[in-house]
């Protein structure tokens, strides 16, 4: 019997319960953020060239996949969801214990000198961001009403967008005693401090276990439920993974070959971007076949024969891959003549003000769960977007970034305070209203130049806000003993932020094409989103859920 209905709050959200399940949140924003001091620092350190160096974002992202896929596994294997036995609580401390493991292998890593060791503490660390993930997302979802579960996950976001705002500022305290290390600073760091500072992460780990395990507002969230036999979905993920191994070997290996030749580098080149669209065919390919599969035949599928879990997992490797690819390619961009030819020292404000965009939308959008009034929820929805605004600038103002050429973005966050108006609070309707947003602030950025489109593409952070909690609450709803099993799919699927990226950034080293015109990449990403939020809506309610009626009938 599945007792899933009563491991959960399900009709009054506990406040108290969900602001101590948020602050894992904020290590996830933290700790991703902070890797970004890591990368230059590890380039000069170790003698790496850029490829190389770019392994630190490889290694922390691919653990989030292959760490869903085994909990996956063993799930299979025993017949038994692990997460569902282990409750989601534990499951939460569990992965923060394994974060502080990883913890201890980057201070071992650092003394004993060796590059491939940190690595494996950054692997370590992320594969139990994927297993608090994997819990943390459907709790969220499960601590009241269905109908406000995105809401919660995007109180956790705006936890979580907070942490990367200040993150990078105190991680260059902590090692420089400054907010803005220059290249000597950079060059002249020892291993000590990193040492410290991860001594410190360590213990922030196991302070949030702690905090956790002896927490009496958070229920345990464990229920006894038999996984359904699932080999269909298990072949299907396994060839897939076994085919994306055997496209990247030919790519890491075209890395190892040093030459001059500018028609042979030309030529791996081309080679690179080949073999990247075929990973992309590969995934995209793998998903149409087990949707059809399962339409056919439900039976061998588990989570995946619901359509709306399978295209959810879509959504979400496209979600991922377009908020990172628009950030990744920036920089390339704002060099260009025509967009004010910044320098890298110059760029950090618009970088800070992409992510800061997501911050802003999760604030915004995570205002229901504190269940105001009609009148004062329109008044927030203007007030705490303004504030959330006004938090970036100072954050960087106190990192010395010139702030002046983001005053006018204000244009842009009124958009989207529009936007939240329209969208009432509706999952489908907001995640379609966003993705249509996302579409015209692209195509804006791709047909204009300078200010206009700098701001058109650091407004695509705005419409990808509040996107991963609408896709996740959409895609588990209605899997009832399978959410478990459905969320670790989900999870494996941020994958799409190593696949999509690059992809775009070998379009932009083409002559024929270029960094602005590679832009094209996020407008077919978010017009897959809008697809999305069309066609979910309309199978849930075949399914008989139905968030936008729930949701109407409110305030």
């Amino acid at each position: 019997m599945d007792q899933h209905k009563d491991a959960v709050i399900k009709q009054e959200t506990s406040s108290g319960a969900l602001s101590t399940l948020v602050t894992v949140f904020f290590f996830w924003g933290f700790i991703a953020a902070g890797n970004g001091v890591f990368i230059p620092f590890c380039k000069h350190y170790f003698h790496l060239d850029q490829f190389q160096s770019q392994l630190i974002d490889f290694a922390f992202y691919l653990a989030y996949y292959l760490g869903a896929l085994v909990l996956y596994f063993f799930a299979t294997v025993f017949n038994k969801d692990i997460i569902a036995h282990w409750g989601y609580k534990n499951s939460i401390v569990y992965g923060l214990l394994f974060s502080a493991f990883g913890a201890v292998i980057m201070i071992l890593a650092v003394n004993g000198n060796t590059f491939p060791g940190m690595l494996l503490g950054l692997f370590t660390v992320a594969l139990g961001f994927s297993l608090q993930q994997t819990a943390t997302n459907p709790f969220a979802a499960l601590l009241g009403p269905p109908e406000t579960g995105a809401h919660r996950i995007n109180l956790g976001g705006a936890v979580n967008s907070f942490g990367t705002a200040i993150g990078p500022i105190i991680v260059a305290l902590a090692l420089f005693g400054s907010t803005k290390a220059n290249d000597d600073q950079i060059n002249s760091l020892g291993l000590g401090k990193i040492t410290t500072l991860y001594v410190f992460v360590g213990a922030l780990f196991l302070a949030a276990a702690a905090l956790f395990f002896f927490s009496k507002k958070l229920p345990s969230g464990k229920f006894e439920t038999e996984t359904e036999k699932s080999p269909k979905a298990l072949t299907a993920l396994a060839l897939m993974t076994i085919l994306l191994i055997a496209i990247f070997v030919p790519i890491f290996r075209s890395y190892l070959v040093v030459t001059e030749d500018k028609a042979l580098i030309q030529e791996m080149e081309m080679t690179r971007f080949k073999w990247l669209l075929c990973g992309l065919a590969i995934i995209l390919g793998t998903m149409l076949v087990s949707f059809l599969s399962a339409k056919k035949n439900a039976n061998g599928w588990g989570a995946m024969k619901y359509p709306q879990l399978v295209l959810g997992m879509l959504a979400i490797f496209t979600y991922v891959g377009v908020e990172v690819t628009i950030q990744s390619n920036m920089g390339a961009l704002l060099a260009l003549p025509d967009f004010g030819g910044y320098t890298s020292s110059q760029v950090a404000p618009f970088i800070s003000m992409y992510w800061g965009s997501l911050m802003i939308g999760r604030w915004t959008g995570s205002i229901k769960i504190f269940e105001p009034t009609r009148s004062m929820r329109n008044i927030l929805l203007f007030v705490v977007p303004v504030v959330a605004f006004a938090v970036v600038l100072a954050v960087n103002a106190i990192a010395q970034n010139d702030i002046k050429p983001l005053y006018w973005y204000i244009v842009c966050v009124t958009i989207q305070v529009f936007a939240f108006y329209a969208a009432q609070d509706k999952p489908a309707r907001t995640l379609l209203i966003f993705s249509l947003l996302g579409i015209a602030s692209m195509l804006v950025g791709i047909f204009s130049t300078g200010t206009i489109a700098i701001y058109a593409f650091l407004s695509g952070g705005l419409f990808c806000s509040i996107m991963w909690p609408g896709i996740f609450a959409l895609s588990i709803a209605g899997l009832g003993k399978h959410t478990s099993q459905g969320s670790a799919f989900l999870v494996m699927m941020i994958l799409g932020g190593a696949i999509i990226p690059p992809i775009q950034g070998k379009l932009a080293d083409l002559q024929s094409i270029g960094i602005h015109a590679s832009y094209w990449i996020p407008v077919f990403c978010f017009a897959y989103l809008a697809l999305f939020a069309v066609g979910v809506k309309g199978i849930l309610r075949k399914q008989g859920i139905d968030y936008d009626s729930s949701i109407e009938g409110g305030h």
